[in-house]
Formats: C-alpha cells, structure tokens, sequence
C-alpha cells in the first residue's frame, strides 16, 4: 500500500492542481473521508471543514442519498447527449423543479458542469439576446472589482482579482470593472447620497462612458464570495436594477456561491427585493458531489431565442449540458435541502455565527466581521482606526491560516481576511469550536 510520502511524490509528479506552484504545494494535506461537517486525512487528523469543501458542501459529507441517486441513474442511463434533438428524465425534472423555487420570472434553463462554464454561457446568451432583437452593438460586459465568476478567458476578464490575470494577458476585450460596494472601505464621493447607491451610480456612470448602445450586461454575485465575503449595501441591487432597466442592460446575477441556501434565502438576490435577467448557478445545486451548473433566463430572453429562424439559432453547446447522473443528483440534493429545512437553518445558525464572530472585532487587529446566512469573514488590519493593511510581507493571513489547520479548522484565507462558509448542516457546537478555533488562531499571530 502507497505511504503518505508516496502518494505526495505521485501528486507532485503527475497532478497540477489549481492556483499552482510547487512552493504553495510542497506538504499538501492528503484528504480521505468526509462526514457532515468534519473531513479527514490520510494520518487520521479531523478538521471543521470551513468552507463547504469550496463554498459547495451545503449538506455537508457523506450523504449517502446522494451516492445512491448516483448509482441508480447510472445503472439506468449514466449519460447520454442532450443536444436539441434528445433529453432525459432528470434534465427535464430538474428543470421543472428550479422554475419553481428560481425567481419568477426565471423559468427556463440550461446546464453546465460548472461555475465558469455557467458564466460563458451567460455572457454569450446576452450577446445573442441583443442581436436577435436588432441591437447588435450591445457587447460589452461591466463586472465589479473584487468580483469572482471564473477563470476560462471571458470569466478571468470579468472576475475582478487582478491576481488571475498576469500571466494571461492579453484579456478579452469588452469586459471593464467598476469598484465594488465594499462596506467597509467605500468611499463615498457623492454628499447627500447613501452610500448603497453611491456605489451603484459608479455603474451608470460607467454605462455612459461606454455609451449604453455598447453594453450587454452588467454581473455581479449578490454577496461577493471569492474576494472577502462582501456584503452590499442594503440599498445597492435596487439601484442597480433601476440602472439596467433605464439603459436596456440586462442584469446577470452570479448565484455560484450564493445560491442553494447558503444565505439564509434559496437565492442571494432575494434579500435585496429585486430579480435578474440571467442567473447562473453551480456549486450548491449538487452540494459538489458531481459537477453541475447552469443558467436560468427570464421570459424575455427564452421568447428571443425561440424568435429566430433556424440559420441564427442559439449555437451554444457542451457535452455534458443536462448530464443524467448530474441532474438526478441534484434532484436528490434539493430534497435535502427541502426536507431538512436547511435554508431556514443556514439563516438561523448563520445568524449565531456571523455574531459569534463579530465578538472578534474586539481584538487588537480584527478590523471587519461581516456576513450573511452561513457565510461570513473577519478581516484583519494593522490599524483599526485607519484601516491600514499589514504589508503581504507579514503574510498575517497566512500564519492564522497555518494556526488554524494546526487547530483543526481548515478554510480559506484570501489576503488577510479569513473566510467562513461551513456546511449549512454544521452542529452549533461546532460553529462555536471553529469560532474559538478563528480567535486563537488570530491571538496567537497578534503583534
């Protein structure tokens, strides 16, 4: 049988993983098993998984329904082509089943098999939406900073973390960033102006530079996950849709992270009382046990497509859009989640962890906590009182993030801000451990 040390040889001879480099890569944790809440490694050490696996356990580990919806679609037809011509059960009963819980005007779906795919499907169908209603002009994407939506080419050009980019340039053209709501560090430049709306105007202001005759659509994840857990402003999505209607911009909501229950809500954008035109999904839908995602259009946008002769159809395609065994997963997901109560539960024990942790702020060098549903951060700064960062010298971010793995808790930590996202099944015991676990980990760096 292959040591640790083999299997870690292997994995450097044979595996790039993502975000790599060997000198991020030289003692990687070799995980084994997953239940609930807790995940193992080879040697045996138990860790609180902190972040949902990445922001997608919402059911938490090991859940055999899901392996046994597995084994049944595959053993009756594991996959076969969705492409127009064919279909199968579970595609369609998924579908079925997200028109009832999407927004309402979102009822008709295509599927991907994952976040970013779900991103360049929702850009090419604005594109396509605007040419077939005689608009062709309309091309441009405006995105935030600090905004995540993937790394295939047109998704790394609206994800706003300039760190993906580099080494890749030339972007895509046709993609600008505005700056994010970001509560905690907005400036406000307008007086007699909420701040919410402040930062939503920085999008009209950016359509009229651009000319609205150009702009296909503005994306934006309801809570910005990937760049520090980011709240907006209670009145910022209002404002932003009062802008799309008034420039003819569709609105395309990025629900990767947030969709599922992860908020409190089944989807981000319904804390903030309004509904997008595209929305994109992923991560939660199957609870990451198989790869699925996907995008869900309004009325408006489905009447386009079914509008145009045959020669200008909507020529958009993988091959595993609709994936029997990826759908019948998610089905048996989504009754989980129904049957469990667990968005009801992410808002309630969200609530006892987002102010578990705002206890922190009390610390010499927590700046920021925030968050929403079981989604949370806690920023760290070397002046509270100015908000100055620590230098990436003092890679504070990093050194709470090894004490926190040697303590068992095992999440991702984005610069020096600490995120959280636990499985929505989490015990409240053991948020308050992983609580306890984040407030020594932070002392035990503090200057």
């Amino acid at each position: 049988m292959a040591t640790e040390i083999d299997l870690v040889h292997a994995d450097h001879e044979h595996l790039l993983h993502p975000l790599y480099h060997p000198s991020a890569h030289k003692t990687p944790i070799v995980w084994v098993e997953g239940r609930g809440a807790i995940v193992r490694d080879i040697t045996g050490k138990e860790y609180i998984d902190g972040l949902s696996g990445l922001w997608n356990v919402n059911v938490g580990h090991g859940r055999e329904e899901l392996a046994e919806a597995a084994a049944a679609q595959m053993r009756q037809l594991a996959f076969y082509s969705g492409y127009v011509g064919s279909t199968n059960l579970p595609a369609i009963h998924l579908a079925e089943k997200l028109a009832e819980l999407f927004y309402p005007s979102i009822n008709t779906f295509f599927f991907t098999s994952g976040g970013a795919e779900s991103t360049e499907t929702s850009f090419k169908t604005a594109r396509f939406y605007w040419k077939a209603v005689g608009k062709p002009d309309k091309v441009k994407f405006i995105s935030r900073m600090k905004g995540y939506h993937g790394v295939t080419m047109a998704a790394m050009a609206a994800t706003g973390l300039p760190a993906y980019w580099p080494m890749f340039e030339p972007r895509m053209p046709g993609i600008l960033h505005i700056e994010s709501p970001y509560p905690y560090r907005f400036v406000n430049k307008t007086p007699g102006v909420s701040d919410g709306v402040a930062a939503a105007n920085l999008l009209e202001e950016a359509i009229l530079r651009e000319g609205p005759e150009t702009v296909a659509a503005f994306i934006a994840e309801p809570i910005q996950g990937a760049g520090g857990v980011i709240p907006p402003q209670d009145d910022y999505f209002r404002r932003i849709r009062e802008i799309c209607d008034t420039y003819e911009v569709l609105l395309i909501a990025d629900e990767v992270i947030t969709g599922f229950g992860r908020t409190g809500r089944w989807f981000g954008l319904e804390h903030y009382g309004i509904e997008p035109d595209i929305v994109q999904f992923a991560k939660g839908i199957t609870s990451g046990y198989v790869p699925l995602g996907g995008v869900g259009i309004n009325d408006t946008i489905r009447s386009a497509i079914e509008s145009v002769p045959p020669e200008k159809r909507w020529m958009h395609a993988f091959t595993y859009s609709g994936h029997p065994t990826a759908c019948a997963v998610a089905l048996a997901n989504i009754a989980i989640i129904e049957r469990e109560g667990l968005v009801e539960r992410a808002a309630e024990v969200g609530a006892h962890l987002n102010a578990a942790l705002k206890e922190l702020e009390e610390m010499p060098i927590v700046g920021n906590v925030r968050g929403k549903g079981m989604m949370a951060a806690v920023e760290l700064v070397a002046d509270k009182a100015t908000k100055e960062p620590f230098p990436p010298s003092a890679n504070v971010g990093g050194r709470v993030q090894q004490e926190m793995t040697a303590r068992g808790l095992f999440t991702r930590v984005i610069g020096d801000t600490i995120c959280i996202a636990p499985p929505l099944v989490t015990p409240v015991e053991t948020i308050d451990r992983l609580v306890q676990i984040v407030g020594e980990s932070i002392a035990a760096v503090s200057p």
